[in-house]
């Protein structure tokens, strides 16, 4: 019984039930009887008085177990449960009225009927232990790869041959890139194992993000040795999917493992997809990396986020990347979203400097309208010395824009020598053109009251800006640090 996966455990089990079905059916035992319970009338099982023994060598008996009554005395009630005592000590002369007794049945006393009802129970039985044997083997096998054969199609849903069972696959887990005809090979995920009337029904997947899992799990080896581990995977089926991955040792990188020599390893996924576009970016603790990499194949100049309770940023990219960004249908920033958890808004770079934001995300991409963002760090310049770039960073002065703002007496802080401070200048010189915007950004202007200007003339006094709090003068017609415009109005005393 090894090829319908049952043990010799199950084997016992159902030749058993099915004697003592055949010994019910020919001795009329009912399974159930009327009886009154609490004063109220109720099924109670009806006990068979059967017993089916199995020796060492493999032979089955079947035995009616009796009650031994005295006949002269008490009479036979039910001759299927009761034995006479002098027929008792035929077969036992230890026999005494009260005890039982296990009196042979020949199996060959059954009469048709009792057999038809046997034969049934058996193969229900068997067809029961079947199944309940085959669901127990695949429902730990969900979210494996499978291999079957396209056998009939009926309503979009694709039946597929397994070996021992038929798995399904239905219309809605069929990427719309794909067709199969008869006999071809399919390989597919196991979605989901259910027991049914007619056996079990295995549900097949070829949409499913942890269908791609598995395949990068059989293709990429790292991957397989919890090497390469996957955060997460985000499809739309047919058009696109996106797989975040990182590393779990410092010398290895996630995304060359994963797509491998030339790009072999993700071909062989991309080729299994039918086609389907494969975006592989390294995962990353800080989301406006994570969603730079997460908007990929689009190049982001820079992520501002715009509220981090609710998980909500921008992308600022270039007009010839902002299609790209979006996708076909928005597509892209759909997944991207998915991928990273947030709300992504996707503007270019016209578009950010028209909006209305909070100065602080004004600052954090100031850098995007000048013709320096390519240098926006001392650390970035070519041939800096980079003892003189620790120093300053350790300062708080690594920017370019932080470094030029420094007083004299903030530069003798910093311990650097007049020929390094002077090499600084000269590369800033050579790398960087300080543009000094004219324009104002678009709100309104804020006023201060500007005092007597008698005293004015004695002094240059220093007032805070209104919307950022930094430190402004009488001369100045706009903040340097956020940029809004500043008037000044005389009070008279």
């Amino acid at each position: 019984m090894q090829e319908r996966n049952m043990s010799e455990e199950h084997v016992r089990r159902t030749i058993e039930d099915t004697l003592l079905v055949a010994y019910r059916r020919r001795y009329r035992i009912p399974e159930k009887t009327k009886e009154f319970v609490n004063g109220k009338e109720a099924s109670v099982p009806v006990p068979i008085n059967a017993v089916v023994r199995f020796s060492d060598d493999k032979k089955v008996s079947i035995f009616a177990k009796k009650k031994i009554v005295d006949a002269e005395e008490d009479g036979i009630s039910d001759p299927v449960f009761e034995i006479d005592l002098e027929e008792a000590r035929k077969l036992n002369p230890d026999a005494e009225a009260g005890d039982e007794i296990l009196i042979p049945v020949d199996p060959k006393e059954f009469n048709r009927s009792s057999i038809k009802s046997a034969k049934q129970t058996a193969q229900h039985s068997i067809r029961n232990i079947q199944n309940t044997s085959l669901y127990d083997g695949y429902k730990d096998k969900i979210g494996e790869i499978i291999i079957g054969y396209y056998q009939r199609e009926r309503g979009g849903d694709i039946y597929v041959d397994l070996g021992k069972v038929e798995g399904i696959l239905p219309k809605r887990n069929q990427s719309p890139r794909e067709s199969f005809h008869v006999n071809d090979r399919i390989k597919a995920m196991i979605a989901d194992v259910r027991k049914s009337s007619t056996g079990i029904e295995i549900v097949l997947s070829r949409t499913h993000p942890d269908f791609v899992r598995a395949i990068l799990t059989l293709e990429v080896p790292e991957v397989y040795d919890k090497t390469v581990g996957i955060h997460r995977i985000v499809r739309q089926p047919g058009y696109r999917t996106k797989i975040a991955v990182f590393s779990t040792k410092e010398d290895v990188d996630p995304v060359g493992a994963c797509v491998g020599l030339k790009g072999a390893r993700t071909q062989a996924i991309i080729k299994e997809l039918e086609g389907e576009k494969i975006d592989i970016l390294k995962y990353d603790t800080d989301p406006c990396n994570f969603i730079k990499n997460a908007l990929s194949p689009a190049t982001i100049a820079n992520v501002i986020v715009l509220d981090e309770n609710k998980r909500q940023a921008l992308a600022v990219v270039d007009d010839s990347q902002l299609s790209l960004a979006i996708g076909k249908q928005g597509n892209n920033v759909k997944l991207a979203n998915k991928l990273v958890d947030w709300s992504i808004d996707i503007k270019t770079k016209s578009q950010f400097a028209e909006m209305d934001i909070n100065a602080d995300s004004r600052r954090a991409a100031s850098e995007l309208f000048t013709d320096a963002e390519e240098y926006a760090r001392i650390s970035e310049l070519p041939g800096v010395d980079p003892e003189v770039a620790e120093i300053l960073k350790n300062n708080n002065a690594d920017f370019i824009e932080d470094f030029i703002k420094l007083t004299p007496e903030q530069l003798a802080d910093l311990q650097l020598s007049p020929g390094q401070l002077e090499t600084l200048r000269k590369l800033i010189e050579e790398y960087v053109d300080i543009v000094e915007e004219e324009e104002e950004f678009a709100g309104e202007e804020s006023s201060v009251a500007e005092p007597d200007a008698s005293d004015a003339i004695e002094e240059v006094e220093e007032y805070e800006c209104p919307e950022c709090g930094a430190n402004i003068t009488l001369d100045m017609t706009r903040c340097p640090n956020c940029g809004v415009g500043l008037s000044f109005e005389y009070e008279e005393e």
